[in-house]
């Protein structure tokens, strides 16, 4: 297993953020998402401080879809970066840790009249609009607030990034935005332009998630560049902001191959300059919207081992306490991860397990054939790269609690989420008497 930021094994223990697994495991229980602090600061400056630009302003919007809580949101509050959310819950919870308004991005496909209003009452900076209806709604919601608001257009490239079918995003009949080929497009553009409550100020794209070509980003830049060059020469509008999303992939296993962000930061901010400059853009700000990037390498989760079986058929199963309820991406798009038994890091892999949660389900299969100690009863397994939509996408399918979550840092911990208790799964359930 690929050891990150402030892991490592010693005496046989995996150890994060100078705490080793089994004192984590012992104060808080498991399963437990584990979040190396250091780690996920040092990403968050890595992203900051190489897309910078000497011609143009440039924003590091966090995607907190990946993973979001009163705690993240702080951290990234004191990091200086910006925030996307799309729904009214990811701003709710923004908003009561404190993040700045104006810093926020609100996204989205289908954002309700109630969220909409939230926004608005709340001042949040851009909102992302998706489509003709509801740049209508929103305008007349502003109309009655007697408000004007900042926001970007939602378009689809057309880049075909290699990526999983699910979290492809910029397809032709994709449900996220409006095409760049449908010369309808134009007419919403000027639409915005004109409307006196919406402050256009320019474009928004997301190619997909888990892309592991630097191609993709450049042919995306390209042709958002040459689209905006086209609105610019032929409406006489102003693009001011283009804002690229996110989408750039992430190591789970030896066969992903992430490039330098770093080093394409680099490359993609000089890009744009010389295209801008050359071209005659008006264009005063790039984005970026990295949320997976930012977190996942920095997440890990803990498990206990609660069973050993070997079936008629000759596979081997380790059960663990945990499974799809806390990470549904293996069973909902095949995900795979690397693990290791926590304390027996250090032992040679004698047996070949599949590790299977303890949900209703054939599926529920965190890790198949993987290469291991003899695994025994109470043993802590960890399982790396779970810091993006895992917690995010948890459930209390067949009525299991969600897990803690906790920080560590230089040999501390702290509860950032407390674990779900029994009270809570029917904290919302009314007993109806006939």
């Amino acid at each position: 297993m690929k050891l990150f930021g402030t892991m490592k094994i010693s005496d046989n223990m995996v150890e994060v953020g100078g705490v080793s697994a089994q004192s984590l495991a012992e104060e808080y229980g498991t399963p437990l998402y584990i979040i190396d602090e250091e780690q996920f600061k040092n990403t968050i400056a890595d992203f900051k401080y190489n897309f910078l630009s000497n011609q143009l302003k440039t924003n590091v919007i966090y995607a907190s879809k990946a993973l979001l809580n009163l705690y993240v949101a702080n951290i990234i509050d004191e990091s200086g970066l910006s925030l996307d959310v799309v729904s009214g819950g990811e701003l709710y919870t923004a908003l009561k840790a404190g993040f700045p308004a104006e810093r926020i991005f609100f996204h989205g496909n289908n954002k309700l009249v109630k969220e909409l209003q939230m926004a608005i009452e709340s001042n949040v900076g851009t909102i992302i609009v998706d489509n003709e209806l509801e740049i209508e709604i929103l305008s007349d919601l502003l109309k009655d607030y007697k408000k004007s608001q900042r926001v970007l257009l939602r378009v689809n490239p057309g880049i075909d990034a290699h990526t999983h079918e699910y979290i492809k995003t910029s397809k032709n009949d994709s449900k996220f935005g409006v095409s760049i080929f449908d010369e309808d497009t134009i007419e919403i553009i000027k639409r915005i332009h004109d409307d006196e409550y919406l402050e256009f100020k320019g474009l928004h794209c997301h190619i997909g998630s888990q892309i592991f070509q630097e191609d993709s980003f450049l042919k995306e830049s390209e042709t958002m560049l040459e689209y905006i060059s086209r609105i610019e020469k032929e409406e006489n509008i102003h693009v001011e902001e283009l804002n690229l999303g996110g989408g750039f992939g992430v190591y789970y296993t030896e066969e992903d191959k992430p490039f330098s962000i770093s080093e394409f930061l680099k490359k993609l901010v000089k890009f744009i300059e010389d295209y801008s400059k050359n071209n005659g853009l008006h264009l005063k700000q790039i984005d970026i919207e990295p949320g997976r990037s930012l977190i996942n390498n920095s997440g890990s989760t803990l498990y206990t081992i609660g069973g050993i079986k070997r079936t008629f058929g000759g596979k081997n199963y380790i059960f663990v306490d945990g499974g799809m309820t806390d990470n549904i991406r293996p069973a909902l798009y095949q995900a795979e991860y690397e693990g290791i038994i926590a304390n027996k890091a250090e032992e040679k892999p004698a047996v070949k397990y599949t590790i299977a949660g303890k949900c209703c389900e054939s599926g529920d299969l965190l890790i198949k054939d993987i290469m291991l100690p003899k695994a025994g009863r109470n043993d802590l397994f960890l399982i790396n790269s779970t810091g993006a939509y895992n917690y995010s996408m948890s459930s209390n399918y067949n009525r299991i609690e969600k897990p803690a979550m906790v920080f560590v840092m230089n040999g501390e911990s702290k509860l950032a989420v407390r674990r779900e208790e029994y009270k809570d799964l029917i904290a919302n359930d009314i007993v109806i008497n006939d």
